[in-house]
């Protein structure tokens, strides 16, 4: 019988702002996701989702309970080695491109890479190969202001894997953008996902929603369910290596080793 491990878990976490009361954003969420998965998570706006997207990310921190991410217990490290686990482990795409206006495509895909002590030729030489995965290398000299909103936020998605996350989170990353442009975009989120990147994808938008392998649907701070398709191929089997060579990921000093109980067995 084979293992499996979580590559996020979170376990009983909760998030609350003060005031009075205190607005209790997350209650109590418990929640495993494993390598290679392709997950949305869907909720109306208030309902927690950002939230703890920015807590797996380590962006944010709980009020209480546990956060794991690649077998680190983020929850217990220091904000400087939550910043070295979210330069080697974890790729971000938001709704807003935050695209640098004076630089081509493929400069602002390299800049990605500034503070991964990666060699500008290096850098330049991922930027475009990322940029080819998602269909932009003729695109790549470029700059913002010549490419339409989808191209951009196609620029902003080969920026996130060209420092090759383990881990990728979209926050809305469709939101600005209109329907077949946003169909689009998920199909090449999904040919990271099949590359055995994770990837875990915020939206409000159902349809687009119904096409990932599995739904976690929340609200009012709570996960009200949670769902796979059928034909969701086995989570926790990387299917293929990523573009570029491969690096071992930098690992902060007071890393933990997952409880045996985070690791199931099929």
């Amino acid at each position: 019988m084979s293992q499996r491990t979580a590559q996020i878990v979170l376990r009983d976490v909760n998030k609350l702002y003060p005031g009075h009361p205190p607005l209790h954003v997350l209650k109590d969420v418990n929640l495993k996701i494993y390598p290679g998965e392709f997950v949305a998570i869907v909720g109306p706006s208030g309902s927690g989702k950002t939230t703890m997207l920015s807590i797996m990310g380590t962006l944010d921190q709980p009020t209480t309970g546990e956060v794991w991410i690649d077998g680190v217990n983020a929850a217990q490290i220091s904000e400087v080695d939550r910043a070295m686990l979210r330069s080697d482990v974890v790729g971000f795409v938001f709704q807003q491109f935050f695209l640098l206006p004076a630089l081509t495509a493929v400069d602002n895909v390299a800049e990605g890479m500034l503070y991964q002590r990666i060699r500008r030729s290096e850098r330049r030489q991922r930027a475009f190969e990322a940029l080819e995965m998602v269909g932009l290398s003729p695109r790549a000299q470029h700059k913002p202001g010549e490419l339409s909103g989808g191209e951009q936020q196609r620029v902003a998605i080969a920026r996130a894997i060209a420092g090759q996350p383990q881990v990728l989170f979209a926050d809305e990353p469709t939101g600005a953008l209109d329907q077949a442009t946003g169909h689009m975009i998920v199909d090449y989120l999904r040919a990271i996902a099949n590359q055995g990147t994770t990837v875990i994808v915020i939206t409000h938008d159902q349809t687009l929603a119904n096409r990932f392998d599995r739904k976690i649907s929340f609200l009012d701070g709570e996960i009200v369910a949670d769902k796979r398709r059928r034909s969701a191929g086995r989570p926790g089997v990387r299917k293929a290596a990523r573009p570029g060579p491969a690096r071992q990921p930098r690992r902060p000093d007071a890393t933990t080793i997952m409880p045996p109980d985070l690791v199931e067995a099929l």
